[in-house]
């Protein structure tokens, strides 16, 4: 399936209804928390780039649920390339459980995606995928 960002996470008492199972939205977090760490470890010239006028507008985001997981699961949430268009980058999002003795079982698949925007608030227009960005996403295409 080629290769991805890795995002290890525990699963917290916090992120469970009262149910006992994770609440569903915890998914889409995991995927903005995956894609801040890409850009921290993998492209941290583009997190200057958000400070000054770089805006990154998620527009679709979904998931979909394959299993259930609880507290203190151990989860890898795998990010790769779905498609990188000019000014639009389209992630896909596996949802990995570890178990005990190395075995792996895909408890959720998502995906997002995300517009490059430059300018003020009032004046934001489409903006072409900054180079530093689109160069860490390329070991990550299908």
């Amino acid at each position: 399936m080629g290769k991805y960002f890795e995002h290890l996470h525990t699963v917290g008492f916090e992120e469970t209804n009262i149910v006992g199972n994770v609440y569903y939205v915890n998914y889409l977090r995991w995927q903005g928390r995956c894609r801040e760490m890409f850009l921290k470890l993998q492209a941290p010239e583009v997190l200057a780039d958000l400070q000054d006028d770089l805006k990154l507008f998620t527009l679709k985001v979904d998931c979909e649920f394959f299993a259930e997981i609880t507290a203190f699961d151990d989860l890898s949430i795998r990010m790769r390339l779905a498609d990188l268009a000019q000014t639009q980058i389209e992630f896909s999002f596996d949802y990995v459980r570890l178990d005990a003795g190395g075995r792996e079982t895909l408890v959720a698949r998502g995906r997002q995606r995300v517009a490059c925007m430059r300018g003020p608030n009032t004046r934001t227009v489409p903006a072409r995928v900054p180079e530093p960005l689109a160069r860490a996403l390329e070991p990550y295409a299908p």
